[in-house]
């Protein structure tokens, strides 16, 4: 069934009906009368056959078929108004003052030459960065953005995903020497890691769709990204470590791939933000400039 630019329209007009809770409501909210509003519901329940609110005389309730139908009308009115948004924010250039918090080495590594870059093309945007591994309360502490390696969900926050980090398995080449290379996912549970304590302490190895599940020990455990990556060079054991962050050691030759032909879980990051912050034009040009820096540096790495 195509869609008219009139029934676009019919759709939003739902939307708000519903968000605002009643026709008058939402007739006052968009600038409409309440009996447009109410002619845009009626053309909209015949076009598509079903009936999507009962009424009664002062309050509806949603049929089955309306709560699914507003799910999708929410997004087209949400995405319209994060088009006009965005035009605002170029219109206008964005000042005040943005607290962003992220995890040690993934700040280092990847959101700090992100912001680096930032704040070249927005110079009235100030930054206060807070590098750490621990989780804080982001708006007890006043955060506008915390970059973290999974959504909080039944938070009450907001999150966007901003990338994907795929990770590896290396060991130390004077590891290797004393106790061996594994080659198959059975041997890793014979072998010592450096447990980095934010993660589950298992680990999962994916191939030809035939998964296999290992319980990390060793003798070594942190709460820091980059501690863990130096015991590893060190030689005190096996370690799952982010592409980003082996591969210039790698390179150096003080790190080894190992069980490269096995898929690992990837890390999805994301940016998390108080609900009330939603509106906020410097915020939101911050996280669409985040997805936009991964996303070309991403392209740059693939060739």
């Amino acid at each position: 069934m195509s869609v008219s630019f009139e029934q676009l329209k019919s759709m939003v007009v739902f939307a708000q009906v519903v968000e605002q809770g009643s026709l008058t409501a939402a007739a006052k909210y968009i600038g409409l009368s309440r009996a447009v509003v109410s002619y845009h519901i009626k053309k909209l329940e015949t076009q598509l056959g079903v009936t999507l609110l009962n009424r009664s005389t002062r309050s509806f309730t949603l049929t089955e078929a309306g709560k699914q139908y507003y799910q999708r009308c929410r997004i087209i009115a949400e995405e319209a108004e994060a088009a006009n948004q965005q035009i605002e924010n170029l219109k206008h250039e964005p000042e005040g003052l943005l607290k962003v918090t992220c995890p040690v080495n993934v700040g280092l590594q990847n959101i700090v030459p992100a912001l680096n870059d930032f704040r070249k093309l927005y110079p009235k945007i100030d930054l206060d960065l807070i590098l750490t591994d621990e989780i804080i309360n982001i708006i007890q502490e006043g955060i506008d953005l915390a970059v973290r390696g999974a959504p909080l969900p039944d938070s009450g926050l907001q999150a966007s995903k901003l990338t994907t980090l795929e990770t590896c398995l290396c060991g130390a080449p004077e590891y290797f020497k004393k106790y061996g290379r594994p080659t198959t996912p059975a041997d890793l549970a014979e072998h010592s890691w450096v447990i980095y304590k934010l993660t589950s302490g298992a680990i999962t190895l994916t191939k030809n769709n035939k998964s296999h599940t290992i319980k990390l020990k060793g003798g070594i455990s942190t709460n820091n990204a980059a501690a863990r990556t130096a015991f590893v060079e060190g030689g005190h054991g096996l370690g799952r470590i982010p592409t980003y962050d082996a591969l210039p050691k790698i390179k150096e030759g003080t790190l080894e791939r190992v069980l490269d032909n096995y898929q690992l879980p990837d890390i999805d990051l994301y940016g998390v933000f108080p609900p009330g912050s939603a509106g906020s034009k410097k915020l939101r040009l911050l996280i669409d400039y985040l997805k936009e820096y991964f996303t070309k540096r991403d392209r740059r790495s693939a060739y």
